[in-house]
């Protein structure tokens, strides 16, 4: 029996499904979930959620929220979250330059700080498309002779 997994937005519900594991960027560092794990809530910060289903791997980008783990549900509870198809990636690349650029300039610290922000957010995007592809790629079948 595995665990049964939902990833919820204020805009709607990304996912909803039993799953065999699940990692999580936590605001202290990844954490590895397995069925029949203790009861915990934890602060999620930005980065890639991976959860298992047996071969098949599920990757979202997770941009900050919560996480309610209980023995054999897990609720994710995200300020913003995408599945990796959905990633723009022109779009991800475009908004990494753009913050770039404007943390060269030494904005006053409020923009610096918004820019940052729209830096962390772009390249765990741009992380969640590369293992997406990664994958579709290594999948592929070798050509025969």
């Amino acid at each position: 029996m595995g665990l049964q997994l939902s990833i919820v937005t204020p805009e709607r519900e990304l996912f909803a499904g039993e799953v065999d594991s699940l990692l999580a960027p936590g605001k202290d560092g990844e954490m590895g979930v397995l069925p029949h794990h203790a009861p915990l809530i934890a602060v999620l910060k930005e980065g890639v959620l991976i959860a298992r289903q047996g071969e098949e791997e599920l990757v979202f980008a997770v941009h900050g929220g919560y996480m309610q783990v209980l023995p054999d549900r897990v609720i994710v509870l995200a300020d913003v979250a995408e599945r990796a198809e959905e990633i723009d990636v022109e779009r991800a690349e475009a908004a990494r330059r753009r913050a770039e650029e404007l943390l060269k300039k030494e904005p006053p610290p409020e923009v610096r700080a918004e820019a940052a922000a729209a830096l962390r957010r772009s390249l765990v995007r741009l992380r969640v498309a590369r293992r997406r592809r990664y994958r579709i790629e290594s999948e592929r079948p070798e050509p025969s002779d």
